[in-house]
């Protein structure tokens, strides 16, 4: 049995592998990369590399062995199609007899269009009939720590979030969570919905900023519409720029609020505030 991972150089992926490698023999992972020299560490630790591309399916073909655990994370490329994608791994995995898909989803209760590929997913994994773990995973911290110097620079947190309040965790918690997903027993056809322990609005994000750097950072709502141009002159692409402006429309309707406890649970331990990734954040 092996514990296949794609996307395994990504963001998310690479914790997963990382933390497999800790808690696994070496040989039983699998890391499914479409550029085999980004994984060439974590070859060297002992993990098998595969390549293989969302976007052809033939390269998918005799990766999953009958009993695998598998671990599908969601594509990034919002303009190819992701449900489609999503399926070359559900159909091949479903051909090969694996023991468990988990697959890294969005929150219930998000209605933004961001979740719209996520819902198409789940859908078809559940029609599959594979065994399958759905982990609706919430916003990370890093969604904002990693964008700081902006903020810094303007000394304003821009968002059209209101009051809305977010359950964000670190990558490394949600990872936590996949890895005890795939190296236990009992979660087969279960849900979780993954969030942080304590949420927060962006008003507080501004506030620890500034108590954090000594400076006035201040908090700055404006309209989705308003934030749509702002992200667009950034650099977005006009359409990536409207979905994440809609996800602040979510963030000020509660609608990414977690409140299971799954994620602690899973990982064993309270999950880390938002401020420990600022302060981790400004140090690098």
């Amino acid at each position: 049995m092996s514990i296949v991972v794609t996307g395994a150089t990504g963001h998310l992926g690479r914790h997963v592998v990382e933390q497999l490698l800790e808690k696994v023999p070496a040989d039983q992972v699998v890391a499914v990369v479409r550029s085999p020299e980004k994984a060439a560490d974590l070859a060297e630790r002992g993990a098998r590399i595969a390549v293989a591309d969302y976007n052809a399916p033939e390269t998918f073909e005799g990766l999953f062995s009958a009993g695998d655990k598998v671990l599908l994370i969601s594509g990034n490329e919002f303009d190819k199609g992701r449900v489609r994608q999503h399926r070359v791994v559900i159909d091949t995995a479903r051909a090969a007899g694996v023991a468990l898909l988990a697959y890294t989803s969005a929150p219930g209760p998000l209605k933004a269009s961001l979740a719209d590929d996520h819902r198409g997913t789940e859908e078809a994994l559940l029609a599959s009939g594979v065994p399958y773990v759905l982990l609706r995973n919430g916003w990370y911290h890093e969604n904002y720590t990693e964008q700081l110097a902006p903020v810094l620079e303007h000394g304003a947190v821009v968002h059209a979030a209101g009051k809305g309040r977010i359950s964000s965790a670190s990558r490394a918690e949600y990872a936590a969570a996949a890895v005890a997903v795939l190296t236990g027993e009992g979660h087969e056809n279960r849900t979780y919905e993954l969030g942080g322990d304590e949420a927060w609005s962006l008003a507080e994000y501004a506030a620890e900023l500034s108590r954090q750097t000594g400076r006035t950072i201040t908090s700055n709502p404006v309209t989705v519409e308003e934030l749509t141009g702002v992200l667009a002159g950034a650099g977005l692409p006009g359409p990536i720029a409207a979905i994440l402006a809609g996800v602040d429309a979510s963030i000020e309707k509660g609608e990414l609020v977690v409140t299971s406890g799954d994620l602690s649970r899973l990982i064993g331990r309270p999950t880390s505030p938002v401020s420990e990734a600022i302060t981790a954040a400004l140090e690098d």
